[in-house]
Order: C-alpha cells, then structure tokens, then sequence
C-alpha cells in the first residue's frame, strides 16, 4: 500500500468503479421495506455551496447504509430550473455585457440563451455532486423542465383546475417593478429599513402611514369595533373632509383588523396596494382604486405628482400635506420591515392582478368527508402520517399553514413551464394539449418553480403513469432539505401529493441547518467568507470534507465551519489508511480472510468482540433514528480510541499471532464498514487493498 491515501488520484476512479458495477441502482433482491429519497433538485444558476455539500453528505450517508442492509435503494438526482432566479441571472449577464434585454432578442433567442446557461450549470453541479461521492441512480436523472417533467405539470394543473382548487381571478399579489413579474408570499426577504414615519390629520382622526404616496386613493377609515374611543361613530357612517387633493367623503369602516394599540388606533385603507387592506375591502364590499402603476410610478390619480417613481413623490407629497395643515408630526427614527424579491432584491409592491392560484380554502371531497388543501397539509403531520426531524419545526409548520392564504402560481417570465391555459373571447380551455380550432391565444405566462418542485417525489417516479417505480418507491422514505425550504418545498409537496394523488409523498422530513462561518456568519459573497466545497475535496478529500460537516451537526443545527475542521477530518482519514497498511505489512501467510469469523477468535478476545457488537448496535440505533452526528461521533470514537489506540497498540506488544491478527482483521472490517457512509472513498480503498472482498465484491456492497 502507498504511504499516503491520495484521494486526488483516487476517489474518481473508486467512483466509477462503484457506477460500472451498478451499486448505484436498485437491487433487485433487496430485502425488506424499499428505501427511496429524491435529491432536492440544485437550482442550475451556478455551482454548490457548503450547504449543497451538507445535504449530499447527510443524504448519502442515509443511502449507503440503507444499502448495505439488503434494502432495495433509490436515489434519484435531478436538478431545477428554477425560472426566477435563472431568468435573472441570464438578464443581469445579456445587460452587462451586450447592453440589451430580453425583449431586445425576443422569447425565442433569450429562452436559447437561458437554456444554454442551465445546461452550462448542470454539468458543472454534477461534476461536484459526484465529487462528494454521492451514489444516485444516474439512470434516473431529472430536470423539473424537461419533456417527462412538463407532462406531469400539465396534468397537474388540469386536474387541479377541473378540481376547482385552480382558479384565475383578480387578487392582490406581490409584484415585483424591477423584475416585471408577481412574487410568491414565501419569495419574500422582509429587510429593516429605517425610514420616517407621518401622522396626519384625516378628518377628525390622526392617521399613521410610512407610504404618504398611496393615501391618494384613501376614502375608507378603519377601526376596530370595541374601541371605546370611537364608539360614537358608526359603521357606514359618512364623513366630509380634506385631503391631499382637496374633499373627500369617508367612510367609516369597522372591523378587528384594526389594532387599538397600534398608534391612534384609527386607519385608512389602501385595498389596492396592501394585502391587509385588500382583505378588509373585500369582506366589506369596498372599492379599490390603483394609485401606483406596475413600474412603480404614480397615477394620474396623484394629479401634479403622476409619473414620479415613488422615492422622488413622497418627499414632494409630504411638502404638500405639510403646505395644507395636514402633517400632524413626523418619527425620523422609524424602523419598519420592508419586502423585498429574494431573488434580485427588488422592492415589492403589492398589486391587484388578475391571476392563477390555487384555492387553500376550497372544500372539495376525500374519503368521505369535506376538506381544504390546509386542513390536509395540516391533518398529514398532526396526524403522524409524517414525522419532522427535528419536531420543533412541527409548531413552525403549523403556524404557516394558519396564516397561508391563496397561492399565486403565475409568472410574468418567459422561462418556465408555460401556463396550459388557452383565451378566446370570453372562453378559456385548460389541457394537456393545445385547444382544436382556430382563434385561441395562449397564456402568456409561466408557473411559479414551486409548482412543478411539488410534483418531484412522483414525476421522477413516472407519474402520472402508473409506473413500477411509483407502486414500488412512492411515498418515498424521507426527505432531507434544507430548513429554510419547509415552506416553499415540503409544504407545497405535501399539498400537491395530497390532492393529486391521495398519499404522502414522504414518510420522514429531516431539516439540516445553515452551514456557516466559523465565527457563525452566513457565507456570502459580500463577506467573501465561503468555503468553496470542490475546493475542500480537492485539498483534504471528499471523506474528510463530508465528516466535517457531519461531526457535531445534529439535524436543523447551524454549523460554524472551518478549514482546521475538515483538515483536521483529513488526518482522521489518515488515521485509517494508517491502520490498514500496518495489517497490510504484518500480514500472516496462514491467515486468509476467509478464516475471519467470530467463532475462531480466541476466546481472550471475547471481550473486546462483545463491546464491538455494543458500538454496532449503537450505531445502528443511531442511524435509524436519523440521529447522523452521534452515529459518526461513535463511530470516529471507537476507531480512534478503542480500536486504534488500545485495541492495536495492545498486539503490537504483544507481537503479531495468528490469533491477535485475526481479531485485528475482525475489527478493522468492521470499523470499514461503519464508516463507510461517512468516508466512503478511504474506506473503500482499504477494503480493497487488504482483499476483504476477495476480489468479489467492494464494500459498498457489503452487509452492514
């Protein structure tokens, strides 16, 4: 054996011995309850990150262990098209470099320009996810935008639509002036501005408002019904007063949506630029009136103000109000939260658009009962039909399905899945394929990514064929993703699975942490603190880049993460190339591994055997509760301590027999393989050069 493991020259080549011998597929003659898990598919908007390199490692290390239990194992890799953010990217690129937009090309040239920017990223992702040893199922690759993938969102949304929770309609929606498309409620980044805060004199009342440019349209005030404060006035009630244009006549409105201890407790309404206030308008019957266009400039309703963009009007209007006697006082310490596009960083303003959503609240019929999309996102985890790694992110869950309201599905985009809606006149036809006849014009819109990513635990599985793959690895085992997706991901794939195929679409969710700096920071660019993982694997190995990312990670934990970690990993993996060249050197002519087993052990060794079955039992229990971290702490703590330095210091003053070396083979196979879902690739390696397959078989293959 060469004196150092060098994982540059050998992982790839171990890699691909493991894919040419089929260890990555199915086995046909697994035993026992399928294990099947779908990669979260990487947007192709560029390369992994350490968090990418996180869910790889903990995804990997569930799929080899179920594998060498016999299980017939699925992993399916796919990656995303994820519209938004890739349709940004290319137009951040086309801009910088060529001046131009996309309606400068035109649909047809920018969508070839996207199409070869994904497939540019895709290559790229797969090179790293190979590079970390993840052993998918390669045959079965996915993109949530290819042809099988489209078929699935199609029928999806017919189904969805003739169902009658898909609906087209006029709601308030997050719209985005910047990226010129609406944004889904869970898209959005809420950033602390500092900002002013205006009082001013509505008639009787003192109003409150950081947005002085959308009070244009203000004919509604608000208050809460069982305000002693206001009891003199009445519901409907009409009041004659001045305003920012001259006089109004308001209304007074009551309703709980206004909060007593929330300045004066009195408010007016803007429906069509708020979601609160578009909620109070609707269940009241009120009027809505635009006041800002979807650029972000105002109306003609703003009359001397029409076409200022917002920033440059509220300074001029405050003047006005100021001018009138209007401008009661001012807070120049304000701290407000304002929602920004994470995907551009776009500040949104929220606009009554007609849409497609699909309906939480509509009751439609399952199993003999009525129900809504959120009674069924919500009664699939109360019930225990899926468990949440950790459990304390059950509460978060329900709080999110308490306050979700309709989902927008639509986007202003041109890559994506092609809404399947068709227009003629006062007609519209949902199909899987275009609508006979002529006159029909197509919806111009794409869907939300969310929608075809729900659809990912069964359309990688061939639905909506009723296909092998699907009766035999659907639901699949667990779902393993990051934390900050629950809602935009596992929610929603609970809600399409539920409805569209009566099931769940996964029996566990285990939610990893952030992977941070090691003083705890988020990586970002702007910082310029991340860890780049190829980088890792290329300077200390994939072994000891994943192990550091397990070791002390329990699930839905940050981590701080450090170079001294993983290189630190790296001498561990040392540790175990060490130790297998010391029994590659000593070896006994007489002693073959056939003759390893249990029974033949002498019995002054007995001991050491019955502590070892204690640690795999350990281990094992670990492992099944998805408790990665402790598994691997027993694991690297056994190696070192017991095995290592006890258990070979020991025979190496004892000097080498037959016996001793013997056990010495015992153990060391084993330790290989409960580590092998860890650092797969050193102790691949191991395995091979000391023959414990005895040139049949390699240990990813092995029995656990």
């Amino acid at each position: 054996m060469d004196k150092r493991f060098a994982h540059e020259d050998a992982e790839r080549g171990i890699y691909d011995k493991w894919e040419s011998a089929g260890y990555f597929s199915p086995s046909a003659d697994g035993n026992g309850e399928p294990f099947s898990i779908v990669l979260p598919p990487p947007n192709v908007t560029g390369e992994l990150h350490m968090g990418h390199a996180a869910m790889l490692a903990i995804e990997d290390i569930m799929v080899r262990f179920a594998r060498m239990r016999g299980r017939r194992t699925l992993w399916i890799p796919g990656t995303d098209h994820a519209a938004i953010a890739t349709q940004s990217k290319v137009e951040k690129e086309l801009y910088k470099k060529e001046g131009k937009t996309r309606r400068d090309l035109g649909r047809e040239a920018f969508l070839k320009r996207v199409e070869e920017f994904a497939l540019k990223s895709h290559d790229t992702i797969v090179n790293q996810v190979r590079a970390m040893g993840a052993s998918l199922d390669w045959s079965r690759e996915a993109y949530t935008l290819d042809a099988l993938r489209s078929r699935a969102v199609k029928e999806a949304f017919k189904r969805m639509y003739d169902g009658g929770v898909i609906y087209r309609g006029s709601r308030i929606v997050n719209w985005d002036p910047k990226l010129q498309t609406t944004v889904s409620d869970d898209e959005i980044d809420w950033k602390e501005m500092k900002g002013f805060f205006y009082y001013l004199q509505y008639g009787p009342f003192v109003i409150g408002t950081a947005r002085p440019e959308t009070k244009f349209g203000d004919k509604y005030v608000v208050m809460h019904p069982a305000d002693a404060r206001y009891a003199k006035y009445k519901h409907g009630e009409k009041l004659e007063l001045e305003w920012i244009n001259g006089p109004v006549t308001a209304t007074v409105i009551k309703d709980e949506a206004a909060d007593p201890a929330f300045g004066t407790g009195v408010m007016t309404i803007t429906p069509w630029h708020d979601a609160t206030d578009f909620e109070i308008a609707e269940r009241h019957s009120l009027d809505k009136e635009q006041i800002i266009d979807f650029n972000g400039k105002l109306l003609p309703i703003a009359r001397e103000f029409a076409g200022f963009p917002i920033a440059k009007a509220r300074l001029e209007i405050v003047k006005k109000l100021e001018k009138k006697g209007l401008l009661v006082k001012v807070d120049e310490n304000y701290v407000h939260r304002v929602a920004t596009n994470s995907r551009g960083g776009g500040i949104i303003e929220p606009q009554i658009m007609k849409q497609w959503f699909v309906d939480v609240h509509k009751k439609f019929s399952r199993d003999g009962r009525e129900i809504s999309l959120k009674d069924l996102m919500r009664d699939t985890v109360a019930s225990g039909k899926i468990k949440i790694l950790p459990e304390r992110f059950v509460k978060v869950y329900f709080n999110w399905i308490d306050n979700l309201r309709d989902w927008c599905i639509s986007r202003q985009l041109w890559y994506g899945h092609r809404v399947p809606a068709w227009y003629k006149g006062g007609e519209t036809y949902v199909g899987t394929e275009p609508p006979g006849g002529s006159g029909w014009e197509e919806d111009q819109d794409t869907l939300d990514t969310w929608f075809s990513s729900g659809l990912w635990t069964f359309s990688t599985l061939g639905w909506p064929e009723e296909s092998e793959d699907l009766k035999m690895y659907h639901p699949t085992s667990v779902l393993e993703t990051a934390y900050d997706i629950l809602f935009f991901w596992v929610a929603r794939m609970i809600l399409m699975t539920g409805y569209l195929l009566n099931d769940i679409p996964f029996r566990t969710v285990y939610l990893h942490g952030i992977v941070r700096d090691k003083e705890g920071r988020k990586m970002s660019k702007s910082l310029d603190n991340g860890i780049d993982p190829l980088e890792m694997v290329q300077k200390y190995g994939a072994d000891a880049t994943r192990m550091s990312l397990i070791m002390g990670v329990g699930a839905g934990s940050d981590t701080n993460l450090s170079e001294d970690k993983i290189r630190a990993c790296r001498n561990f993996a040392t540790k175990i190339w060490n130790a297998a060249r010391f029994l590659d050197m000593r070896r006994l002519p007489n002693v073959t591994i056939s003759d390893v087993n249990h029974s033949m052990i002498d019995i002054r060794y007995q001991s050491i055997l019955a502590s070892l079955e204690k640690v795999k039992a350990e281990i094992t229990a670990h492992l099944e509760a998805y408790e990665l971290h402790l598994a691997a702490e027993k694991a690297y703590d056994y190696f070192w301590n017991t095995f290592a330095n006890k258990i070979l210091e020991d025979v190496k003053k004892e000097g080498i027999t037959p016996d001793n070396y013997t056990l010495l083979l015992t153990v060391f196979r084993e330790c290989l393989k409960l580590l092998h879902p860890f650092m797969p690739f050193v102790t691949e390696a191991a395995y091979e050069a000391l023959n414990f397959g005895e040139g049949k078989k390699m240990l990813i293959g092995e029995e656990w």
